[in-house]
């Protein structure tokens, strides 16, 4: 798209943001509280883990918990949101959440317990924390969805979405940079990585009263009753027609991330083993950068996030013009090549870039799969009708993540007896294969035809 006025600048997404309406404000506003939170802690769980004992094949299991928790959370989510209306549910949401960081933030202290006979490793802990810790994340999920279609015209969803998602992932970018000044703050990973949890803990309460205390539950559309299995068994025969190529081309690429998403951090600390040594001049000053594997992975994921708030919004006005199925197209082929990038990119790139700058640059590609996000929520919840966006939005996350379940255990056993490479290799065919059939069979959204 050529430069002009109609272009958002970064300056320019912050303004529409403060512009919206005063609940999509609010959302966005919790979304940060919580997204710092969760990026600040999840993305470093494996390696967390790794430190206190688990292997990676148990490593695995617990990205394949995650899933079974992101199928399952959604649905029920959204029928409580659509019932009980967006405030209450997310309050709820939030207290769970917020529960959830702090069992992780003494999972180290409680040790090897021996109990009944059975050995419970501190690691078992991260499992407990993550059922309670992705409450917000999954379980509010169709109440978020609900909250943007309620207050945005059907043509401009994706730049709905895009500036509650450029405000969100402000906090994907701070979050991790500021794990990685934390745990800099301490030799041994399992004590730096508790001062994250502990900020984590505040950040939830904090994001918890503000979205309580300033929703207003007044212009909530509230569905009506859940009627427990027949009711998921119509939502499904009623699903509009336009999500059903996305749905199939979604749930491949998300399997291909899946198989390998828990090890991008292993990727950097353990395969590569790779930090950040550089000198730096600034005003006449020469200062020495010395990062470890675990902090530089903390500022390459703030890169990555960089390159998402850059694009985001931007991707989201070209839809307007050529519509949301080619903005969808992009993320999903960034997901999908990602994993054989990023196991062998810093390798083929070597003889022309040092390790580390070659990390860097694989990052700010991976930014680029963010651009389509807007577009694709757009797509999820633009057909549905008022008042259900909730239920659709939870019926469609239960069948992709559903299908997504086994997608990290089968990426761990690889890793673990097989090969990292491997993993990544068979991840990135499957997440291609996914983009193909997107792009092949996937239908417009009518509001932007």
């Amino acid at each position: 798209m050529a430069a002009g006025e109609d272009d958002p600048t970064v300056r320019d997404q912050f303004r529409q943001f403060f512009a919206l309406e005063r609940d999509v404000l609010t959302l966005s506003l919790a979304m940060f509280a919580f997204s710092l939170g969760f990026q600040m802690t999840s993305r470093y769980l494996p390696e967390y883990m790794a430190a206190l004992g688990a292997s990676g094949f148990v490593i695995g299991l617990y990205g394949t918990v995650g899933n079974v928790i992101s199928a399952v959370y959604p649905y029920p989510g959204g029928a409580v949101s659509d019932r009980l209306g967006s405030r209450y549910a997310l309050t709820l949401f939030g207290l769970l959440s917020t529960l959830g960081f702090g069992i992780w933030f003494v999972a180290s202290s409680l040790g090897t317990i021996e109990l009944a006979g059975r050995t419970i490793q501190p690691w078992l802990w991260i499992f407990v924390g993550l059922l309670l810790a992705q409450a917000w994340k999954s379980f509010g999920l169709g109440a978020t969805f609900a909250v943007v279609k309620q207050a945005t015209a059907p043509s401009r969803l994706a730049a709905g979405f895009a500036s509650t998602e450029t405000f969100r992932r402000t906090a994907f970018f701070a979050g991790p940079v500021l794990a990685a000044v934390l745990i800099g703050l301490d030799p041994q990973f399992t004590v730096s990585f508790r001062y994250v949890l502990a900020v984590a803990v505040v950040f939830g309460a904090v994001g918890t009263v503000v979205q309580h205390v300033l929703y207003d539950a007044t212009e909530d559309s509230i569905g009506g009753s859940f009627t427990g299995l027949e009711q998921v068994r119509a939502d499904l025969r009623e699903m509009p027609s336009e999500l059903r190529p996305l749905l199939v081309g979604d749930t491949l690429v998300r399997f291909a991330n899946g198989m390998v998403y828990v090890f991008f951090v292993l990727v950097v600390t353990q395969f590569y083993e790779i930090g950040f040594d550089a000198t730096v001049a600034l005003a006449g000053t020469t200062y020495g950068v010395d990062l470890s594997p675990a902090a530089f992975f903390g500022y390459l994921l703030g890169v990555e996030m960089l390159v998402a708030l850059a694009t985001m919004m931007p991707a989201a006005k070209l839809a307007e013009r050529v519509g949301l199925k080619p903005i969808v197209g992009l993320g999903f082929l960034v997901y999908g090549t990602f994993p054989v990038v990023l196991i062998y990119g810093p390798d083929v790139l070597a003889p022309a870039v040092s390790l580390q700058w070659a990390m860097v640059l694989l990052f700010a590609f991976s930014g680029l799969r963010f651009a389509g996000l807007p577009s694709h929520k757009a797509l999820i919840v633009g057909p549905a009708e008022r008042g259900a966006g909730g239920r659709v939005t939870g019926t469609y996350y239960l069948l992709r993540n559903t299908i997504v379940i086994p997608s990290a255990a089968i990426g761990g056993y690889l890793w673990e007896f097989v090969s990292p490479e491997l993993a990544f290799t068979v991840a990135a065919v499957i997440g291609v294969a996914g983009t193909g059939y997107f792009l092949v069979m996937g239908e417009e959204f009518e509001a932007y035809r």
